[in-house]
This record gives C-alpha cells, structure tokens and sequence, in this order.
C-alpha cells in the first residue's frame, strides 16, 4: 500500500527568527517588525532583548505592550564597550542553543547588533541585518557605530537597507553573496504609527499638553537630544556653550531630555542647570518624543533616528556631527551639520528662527527614508526565504 504523504507535504515547519534588541532606538525600530514577523505565515519569532539601555528599552516595550522571550540581562554599572561586547557574546552562544533559531535579526549599528551578530556567525546561523548599509566614510565617526554596522554587514546573509544609496554601499564592499532587499526605514514605521494615534486620541494630546505646561506657548521650541560617544567631554561642553547662547535670545525655550549615560549628564547639568529658558528633564518615553518633535519649531540633535524622523514630521533639523551616514537627510535640504562648534550652531539656528522664508523652505514634510511599509517588506522576505 502507498503512503499517504500528502497532508505532511502541505504542512510547512515555520522558520524561527529570532531577533535582538539592546537600545531604545533599536527598540523603537523593531516594534513593527516584531509584529510583521507574527502577522506573517511560515514564520514563528523569538524576541530576544540584551538590557544594554534597560530603563529607556522597557519604555519602548511598554509603550508597545511588548514583552520579550528572553533578557540578557547585561548591563552593569560604568561598563565598557569591551565588557558589553564580551558579554553579549557570550550570552548570545547560549540563547543560539537554547532555541536554536533559523535567522537572527540584528538591527542598525550598536554594540548589542555587532555582538550579536558575531556570536551568529561563530554559531553559523544566517544573520539579517535591519537598516544595512548605512556609512559614513569613517571609522572614527560616528564611533563605534561605524565599525558596528561596517561588521555586520560583512557577514550578514539578509540585508535589508533602507535605501538605493545604503544598496550601493553595500555592493561596493566585501560581501557580494549577501542578498539586498531596498525597503524603507521601519523607524518611519513606527514614527508614522504613532503619529497617527496620537492624532486621533484628543485624551492623549490633551493629557500631553498637561504634562508639558511648563513650555511657554509663545515662545519657539527648540527640542534637543545628544548621546554620542564622539561628542564626550569637550564635544558635550561645546553643545551646552551653543545652546546657553541659544536661549539668551529671549524668544526661544530650550528643552533637553538628558541621556542617563554620565558623560552627558554630569557636563549637561553642570553647564546647563541654572539657565534660564532652558529646561532639562529626565528621558522621556517615545510617546512623548514624538509629541514634542511635532511641537518643537526646530531640532539639534545628534541622533540617527531623528534625522529620519524629523523630515516626515516636516521639522529642521541642525545635527551635532560632522558627518553622517544618512546624506538622504542632508539632500533633502531639512537636515544640516554643524558639529560641536558653538557659533556654528547657534549661526545656523539664527537663520531658521530670523528667516522666515528660509525657515518655510525646510520645514516642510519629506520622506527620504520611506513610506511606512518596511517591516512588511521585511517580514515578507523572510518568509520567502526560509
């Protein structure tokens, strides 16, 4: 008698994609591919965090009513890039054997991404990358970033980049065999998402506005945000030079959501605590940075993630680096560097607030980065290659 193997042919063994996250950007932009990865048939998913930012990455997940698989769970006190490194690597080999996944997906170019994605490839299980291809041309800048990404791209099988410029940096460079899929940035996901709900709920804009009544209307809002490691110690004494200047113009309210890192917020708090229009806060939870970006009237930043997410929000922006990995931003005309240099900064800063034809020209809505779909892209390519 034959076998009947037809029902055990139609059944398809769903292909395991564990992903990893460390840090609230990350977080912010695996939220939707987290949930592509669910709404999609022939995959199952394994959410892995590593705690490298616990406090700003629960946040995320909160916001999202996100929980995770498993936590690495380390982070210490005053850890090192190398302490972080060796530990995430470690841990990582044992997450790969506990659940033994078909793919793993490492998002963008922190340490978490990189360590992650070397523990994959001593493992030999298939790495994809989320936001490939992002360069700036120097190692040293942003620092380690660079490095981070530049690694992970060498060895990773799935490349998912979010744009046509990110898809010819990575054809430039070693690793021809890995396959390229031009997506969109699923940060712009999740910016557009949120938005939205936002926009629609008058109890959260109303409960918003109550919790921001210290900003005084009648005064332009400048929103600013700074973390990077390049930027320590006179790079961050520079920026509060720039931004105490800032403020003593009169018709202008800085606002300034503190990274907890203690190389930002000890020279932030020295220089920056007693002057006046300037208002230092905790960090504050995605929400509400979507809220204040669509609020502010321009951004200083050092961010990666706002520079694609202010041009969709229709906001200037003036970022704190001297190069930058998303010249996207820069073509666009909204986004413009002007590194640590005070005068530079505040220059700059006058023209936008002073010009209002200059200002009508940049501040406009553009999306270099996408339309909103990328993580359905990803989700679908997944499936597709099993």
């Amino acid at each position: 008698m034959r076998a009947d193997h037809s029902k055990w042919s139609m059944a398809r063994v769903a292909t395991k994609i564990m992903t990893v996250v460390g840090t609230r950007p990350e977080a912010i932009k695996m939220v939707p591919v987290l949930r592509a990865i669910r709404a999609q048939a022939g995959l199952e998913l394994i959410s892995i965090t590593t705690g490298q930012h616990r406090q700003m990455l629960d946040q995320v997940f909160s916001a999202f009513s996100e929980t995770a698989d498993h936590d690495l769970g380390v982070m210490t006190a005053n850890q090192s890039l190398a302490g972080i490194t060796s530990s995430v690597l470690t841990k990582m080999m044992d997450v790969l054997g506990e659940y033994k996944p078909d793919i793993v997906l490492v998002h963008g170019d922190t340490t978490t991404a990189m360590a992650a994605a070397m523990a994959c490839f001593y493992a030999r299980v298939r790495i994809g990358h989320v936001e490939a291809g992002l360069r700036s041309g120097d190692l040293q800048r942003p620092w380690p970033e660079e490095f981070n990404r530049v690694t992970i791209d060498s060895i990773a099988e799935f490349m998912f980049a979010p744009t046509e410029g990110a898809k010819a940096n990575l054809l430039a460079e070693y690793n021809r065999n890995g396959r390229i899929y031009v997506t969109g940035n699923t940060g712009i996901d999740t910016l557009l998402l949120t938005a939205k709900l936002i926009e629609n709920d008058a109890a959260q804009k109303q409960a918003m506005a109550a919790k921001y009544n210290y900003l005084d209307p009648s005064l332009r809002l400048v929103l600013v945000t700074g973390h990077r490691r390049e930027n320590f110690g006179d790079g961050f004494q520079r920026i509060c030079d720039g931004l105490a200047t800032l403020a003593k113009r009169g018709d202008v309210q800085v606002l300034y959501p503190v990274h907890l890192n203690p190389n930002v917020r000890s020279v932030v708090q020295e220089r920056l605590r007693d002057v006046a229009n300037i208002f230092l806060i905790d960090p504050v939870e995605y929400f509400d940075m979507v809220y204040l970006m669509q609020r502010s009237y321009l951004i200083i930043t050092d961010s990666g993630g706002i520079q694609e997410e202010a041009p969709a929000l229709g906001k200037p922006v003036l970022v704190m680096r001297e190069t930058t990995e998303r010249p996207e931003a820069l073509a666009s005309g909204v986004v413009k560097l002007v590194g640590t240099d005070p005068d530079k900064m505040t220059g700059e800063a006058a023209i936008l607030l002073d010009q209002p034809s200059v200002y009508a020209e940049r501040a406009r809505p553009v999306f270099p980065y996408g339309d909103g779909q990328a993580a359905q892209r990803i989700a679908a390519a997944l499936a597709e290659a099993g």
